[in-house]
C-alpha cells in the first residue's frame, strides 16, 4: 500500500461504518500499521476502541473522540439494499446527512479537535455524465443521489467552520468480492450468469478496494488534500468492458444481457442510476502523488477475486 510521507507517526483514528466493507478493510489496514483505532457503534460501547454515537439523535459520545488525531466517516446505508419506496429514499438521506452532521459538530466542539475529517461521499455526485470525463471541478447533476450528495457533503460544514480540514471521497464502485455491487456480481459470473446490463455503453467508474482504503489513508495523512476527492481508478471502462474482463479473469462465459426494462421492473427508480453512465476521474489524487496498485479493470477484478 503507498503511504505518504506523513503516515510514519502512530495516529489515534476514529472510524463510522468500521463494520462495512470499506470501514472494515481500513480498520485491519491502520491496525496493521500500528495506530489505535476508535470504532462507533450504535449501542453502549463494550470495549475501549469503541465509541456510542446515535446519528438519528446527532449524539455522539465526544468523551471518548479527546485526543484523536483523524476521523474517518463512512457510515450511511447502502443505496441498493432495497427498492427505492419514498420511506427508503428518506433513510438514504438521513443515514448521510444526520450522521455527517453529528460527527462534525462532536469534533468541532472538542477543545483539541483532529487535524482532518475524512467524509464520505460518492461519485452520485455528478448524476450521468454520459461519456464525457469529468473530475472534480465539475458541478452537481440532477436527480435523487446528486441532490443527496450536495446535503451530505454540506452537513460537514461545522467542522470546516471550527478549522479542521475537511476532505470528501467520492467513492466510485469498489471492486471488491466481499460486498457491495461488486460483491453481488461475482457469484453470478461465476456461475456463469454475468452480462452486461442495458446497451452496455454507460461508463463505471471503479476502484478496487486495496486503492479505495489505500486513499483514504492518503486523504487523512496529506495536508494538501481538502474539499472533494474522486475515489476512482484513473482509467473508467464501460459496463461491456467491465463484463469482459469479469468473463477474462474469471474463465467463465460472460453472454447473458440484461435488458434496461427488467432492471426497471426489478430495481425501480434505482435502475436509473444502475444504467446511467459516469465517467469520473481522480484528479485529485493524481495531483498529490497517488500511486495506484490496481489501475485497470482486469487488475482490479484479479485482486478481489484472487
Amino acid at each position: 500500500m503507498q503511504l505518504s510521507p506523513h503516515a510514519s507517526s502512530r495516529k489515534r483514528v476514529a472510524v463510522t461504518g468500521a463494520s462495512g466493507l470499506i470501514g472494515s478493510a481500513l480498520v485491519r489496514s491502520l491496525r496493521a500499521d500500528g495506530h489505535e483505532v476508535l470504532r462507533l457503534v450504535r449501542r453502549p460501547a463494550a470495549t475501549a476502541d469503541e465509541v456510542e454515537w446515535d446519528p438519528a439523535r446527532l449524539h455522539v459520545d465526544t468523551a471518548g473522540l479527546v485526543g484523536v488525531d483523524a476521523v474517518v466517516h463512512l457510515a450511511g446505508v447502502g443505496v441498493g439494499e432495497r427498492r427505492w419506496t419514498e420511506a427508503f429514499k428518506k433513510e438514504i438521506r438521513d443515514s448521510r446527512v444526520l450522521g455527517t452532521r453529528a460527527i462534525a459538530e462532536a469534533v468541532a466542539s472538542l477543545a483539541t479537535p483532529p487535524e482532518v475529517l475524512v467524509c464520505g461521499s460518492a461519485l452520485g455526485y455528478y448524476g450521468d455524465t454520459g461519456s464525457r470525463a469529468v473530475d472534480e471541478s465539475a458541478p452537481a447533476g440532477e436527480g435523487f443521489l446528486p441532490s443527496v450528495c450536495v446535503d451530505w457533503e454540506a452537513a460537514a460544514a461545522p467542522a470546516e467552520a471550527a478549522g479542521i480540514r475537511v476532505t470528501y471521497g467520492r467513492t466510485g464502485l469498489v471492486v471488491a468480492r466481499e460486498g457491495g455491487a461488486w460483491g453481488r456480481l461475482f457469484p453470478l459470473f461465476r456461475a456463469g450468469l454475468g452480462g452486461r446490463m442495458g446497451d452496455g455503453r454507460q461508463y463505471w467508474s471503479f476502484i478496487s478496494l486495496h486503492d479505495e482504503v489505500a486513499a483514504l489513508r492518503h486523504m487523512m495523512d496529506t495536508p494538501a488534500l481538502s474539499g472533494p476527492v474522486n475515489l476512482t481508478g484513473p482509467e473508467p471502462v464501460t459496463n461491456r468492458e467491465v463484463t469482459a474482463a469479469m468473463g477474462r479473469v474469471l474463465h467463465r462465459p460472460a453472454v447473458v444481457h440484461v435488458p434496461g426494462p427488467a432492471l426497471r421492473l426489478v430495481l425501480g427508480e434505482f435502475a436509473q442510476d444502475v444504467l446511467g453512465s459516469q465517467r469520473v476521474l481522480p484528479g485529485r489524487l493524481l495531483e498529490t502523488g497517488f500511486d495506484f496498485a490496481f489501475p485497470t479493470i482486469d487488475e482490479a477484478v484479479r485482486a478481489a477475486a484472487h
